[in-house]
């Protein structure tokens, strides 16, 4: 998804027409309504203009892997209440590295090991904010009969731990004996009698009123008309301080209570209260109001249950101006009281939020000038300075942009040089930004980001080689394949223009790179390729903006549906038959856009799309589409099934077969015999899943559906009679495959070529796939299993220009210059690409070239980043513990 830092806000469709490029009047021309003079020279200009990237808000360390060991290595050495803190900082750094899986986890992590009611709070809070595409899945949860507990309303009240009052005695004197053990309150009209003794034990000063040298102890009536509390109040506090409890009283009663037992030092009655009190916050309006008067009389039970009401209605809650005044208004002793120790997490999830948001806003300003005032540790202050830079920065209030880059910076946020040198050029120093991210380059080991921003600051061939050197340290960047494509279309190269943003999107889905490409379509007139293109966009976004944000895309897929064939259904699923078998996915996404703006059966669709957005690497879009297919299902049997899909999907393998057998039990169909193997053949429990695995595939094959389906059906069959070692089965169902045009099944084919050692036909078989499927990187991958090393490393050389976020390559030339002695350049290779994608199988394998070389402090930083990655790695564990035992 397109950052709100990219774009400006939207304006009216009407006033794109002052803009220098108009779609509108640009189709025109193809129209034959305007005459090919009336386009100006100047739009292809403006129609390709590429933005400078963003300074993104994030916590971007120099080494990550550094951060993370050391992050592991206190994490088994501090103690249970630094802990959430220390996953904190965990889940920024996974959020600066683009992991949101990860950061998920260390967030989970935190929210499991919460010392606090606190901190259990904010995480679960802040959980329920990062899954907030998940809601449905509780509902899919409750038709199993199982509740989705997880990140839940907490009882406040039971989780904040007990206090142990003092018990206040009785104080002698020498007229008690004259005294009346009993006492009556007047309270208006009406009397409470107590016992004398136990009220007193209620606080020191009752106890001094009632048994010291004052005037009261030697009264049977006292006077408590003016303190503020009815007789039904009253009432209820003798009956405390004979029970110790309160029973079932109005929230009006309690707040009484509250305020009395404040005014008289009674502790142990205002815990009971504030207690009672936590339990009747049900809403934004009471969790509001009661805040206050937690603050007022110091409730910290109903500070907590008032916040996590606030917190359980993010990001809604940060519209509403009393939340906020309350959160900004909050002083320093209020803080303690709302939120005990944990401001910092509190503030930062807030500041997040609001950016998430919009980034731009006053409130969004003050929450992060809230996280600044609370930074204590230098990491603290990296992230929240940096953070504060680039809201400031956004807002062009240039100076204290640049104060909080550069505390930020002189704490160790090196990234933060590229805020100080955007705002050095902003102010015409272009010459000095150069030079401060040249500083930066020859003082650090140089990373990508180094490069592009330094490549801002100068033109002509020094730009174009620090761009290069971007590409070269992280392909994964997405502005220079822009600006290259960009440069090459200015100079009238639109084929190698289209082949350097094609390098990209190969293997990463921008959606700004899907925008500047479907210019540089349109510039070629070529808007068969651009509504394709427009369709994956409002696919993935449907409200996306293009041109700055200046013109919906679906305003252009409008206009461009003017100059492209109208297919009817037949058609369309032609064209999916053919997008589908080439293995074009963006392709197959345009033609079920079409599909879907047509009359068709729409659940069927939605799952499909659901199937494509997955192997696209674009989950949260799948989430989506998958939700609208059970939301458009034509019967019940197919509702059942895409709620399989989605339990499944979000790891509820259990529920996914109750849905399944769910489904067969109502229709014998394809898609609930295919999902019933499926979660089956991946959960793998039990040994004898294969004979059931089979059984239920046949099943499939019985029902009717399209041959798409039916050719995932016979791959995956094929699969499992590879697993069983049934290799004359496995390959008459790739070979059925094929013949329906399953492209993907040559792989299959290939591997039962292998195992019958025809290493040969093994090779040709994938080369098929190579010379057949649009997007092949993970086929040259594996043709590369079946040729001689010189051809395998060619093989995944083309890999890595292809897709350079596959790890295979890496660790496999790593590998040959290991077995080559050169340890030096195995572990650069690696490095290589550990340092721009956290990967727990390259860094294990750095480890033990490290261990190997005996260089023990680099093997166990990789150890321990790695464990970061995932905590349960069993083969990590044995290694990191063998190199501890050669730790000095």
């Amino acid at each position: 998804m397109r950052s709100s830092f990219l774009s400006e806000s939207p304006c009216d469709e009407q006033h794109i027409h002052g803009y220098s490029f108009n779609p509108q009047s640009w189709l025109q021309v193809e129209r034959g309504k305007l005459p090919k003079s009336s386009y100006p020279a100047s739009s292809i200009e403006s129609l390709i203009k590429i933005a400078e990237p963003p300074v993104v808000p994030l916590y971007k360390p120099l080494d990550y892997v550094e951060v993370l060991s050391r992050i592991h290595e206190e994490l088994e050495q501090c103690r249970p209440s630094e802990r959430p803190g220390l996953y904190l900082v965990q889940s920024q750094v996974f959020r600066g590295l683009g992991e949101p899986k990860l950061r998920q986890r260390s967030l989970h992590s935190a929210w499991r090991c919460a010392s606090t009611v606190h901190e259990k709070v904010i995480f679960g809070a802040w959980l329920r904010y990062e899954k907030r595409g998940e809601e449905i899945i509780s509902d899919v949860l409750a038709s199993c009969r199982k509740c989705c507990r997880e990140f839940g309303l907490l009882d406040v009240a039971f989780e904040m731990p007990v206090r142990n009052f003092e018990v206040i005695g009785s104080w002698e004197t020498g007229s008690s004996s004259q005294v009346s053990s009993m006492v009556a309150f007047q309270i208006q009209d009406g009397r409470v009698t107590c016992d004398r003794c136990k009220i007193a034990s209620l606080s020191i000063p009752f106890c001094s009123m009632l048994n010291g040298p004052f005037t009261e102890s030697q009264l049977e009536l006292v006077d408590l008309s003016e303190n503020g509390i009815s007789l039904e109040g009253m009432r209820a506090v003798s009956e405390f301080s004979s029970t110790c409890s309160l029973g079932d009283l109005p929230v009006e009663i309690l707040l009484e209570i509250l305020v009395f037992a404040n005014t008289f030092c009674c502790d142990s009655l205002k815990d009971a209260c504030d207690r009672k009190l936590a339990s009747f916050v049900s809403s934004r309006q009471d969790a509001v109001e009661l805040m206050t008067l937690a603050f007022e009389e110091n409730a910290p039970v109903l500070a907590a249950s008032c916040l996590q009401m606030l917190l359980q209605e993010l990001p809604d809650c940060l519209a509403d101006d009393l939340v906020i005044s309350l959160f900004l208004g909050a002083t320093a002793q209020q803080q303690l009281i709302m939120v005990g120790q944990a401001s910092f997490l509190l503030y930062c999830l807030l500041s997040e939020v609001a950016m998430n948001i919009d980034p731009r806003t006053d409130t969004t300003v003050f929450l992060s000038e809230k996280l600044v005032q609370l930074a204590v540790t230098p990491t603290q202050k990296q992230i929240a300075f940096h953070q504060l830079g680039c809201i400031r920065l956004l807002r062009k209030e240039y100076s204290e942009a640049e104060h909080g880059f550069e505390v930020a910076f002189s704490a160790g946020h090196v990234y933060s040089i590229a805020g100080i040198a955007r705002i050095t050029g902003i102010q015409g120093q272009k010459a000095l930004a150069y030079e401060k991210l040249s500083s930066v380059i020859t003082s650090n080991l140089p990373l990508g980001w180094m490069h592009l921003e330094r490549s801002l600051y100068s033109e002509g061939d020094r730009k174009l080689a620090d761009l290069d050197k971007a590409s070269e340290l992280d392909p994964t960047l997405t502005y220079p394949y822009m600006y290259r494509a960009a440069s090459l279309m200015r100079k009238k190269d639109a084929k190698l223009a289209l082949e350097e943003i094609n390098r990209l999107l190969g293997f990463k889905l921008a959606l700004e790179c899907l925008e500047l490409r479907i210019c540089l379509y349109l510039a070629l007139e070529d808007y068969k390729s651009a509504i394709c293109d427009i369709h994956a966009i409002l696919t993935l976004s449907p409200d996306y903006r293009m041109l700055e944000g200046r013109v919906a895309a679906s305003k252009i897929g409008t206009l461009l549906g003017a100059h492209v064939e109208q297919w009817n259904t037949a058609e369309c699923w032609l064209q999916l038959y053919e997008r589908w078998s080439s293995v074009d996915d963006i392709g197959s996404l345009s033609v079920i856009y079409r599909m879907l703006e047509s009359d068709a059966a729409k659940g069927v669709l939605y799952f499909r799309q659901s199937l494509l957005l997955l192997r696209l690497n674009c989950p949260e879009a799948a989430m989506r589409s998958l939700q609208l297919a059970r939301h458009h299902a034509a019967t019940e049997h197919e509702r059942l099934v895409y709620e399989g899909w989605l339990l499944y999907d979000t790891g509820h393998c259990e529920e996914a077969l109750q849905k399944a057998e769910e489904s067969i039990s109502i229709q014998r169909s394809f898609e609930a015999f295919f999902l019933k193997a499926y979660v089956l053949a991946d959960s793998g429990v039990d040994p004898s899943y294969s004979a059931t695995v089979i059984s239920l595939l046949e099943d499939a094959l019985k029902c009717p559906s399209d041959r798409l389906r039916k050719g995932q059906a016979l791959n995956n069959l094929g699969g499992v009679y590879v697993d069983c070692g049934k290799l004359d089965s496995a390959a008459d169902c790739y070979t059925s495959a094929l013949k329906i045009r399953h492209t993907r099944a040559h792989q299959g084919l290939a591997r039962v070529h292998f195992l019958r050692n025809n290493r040969e036909v093994a090779y040709e078989e994938m080369t098929k796939l190579i010379e057949k499927a649009k997007n092949n990187a993970s086929a040259y991958e594996k043709r590369s299993e079946y040729c001689e090393r010189e051809q395998t490393m060619t093989d995944l050389q083309t890999v890595t220009q292809l897709d350079p976020l596959r790890v295979y390559p890496y660790r496999y030339r790593a590998a040959v210059l290991m077995d080559s002695h050169k340890e030096n350049d195995a572990i650069a290779e690696l490095s290589r690409a550990i340092s721009f994608k956290a990967d727990l199988h390259l860094l294990h394998l750095r480890a033990a070239f490290h261990e190997h070389i005996g260089d023990v402090p680099s093997a166990l930083r990789d150890c321990r980043a790695a464990l970061s990655l995932d905590p349960n790695h069993q083969e990590m564990l044995e290694l990191q513990k063998r190199v501890n035992s050669q730790e000095p």
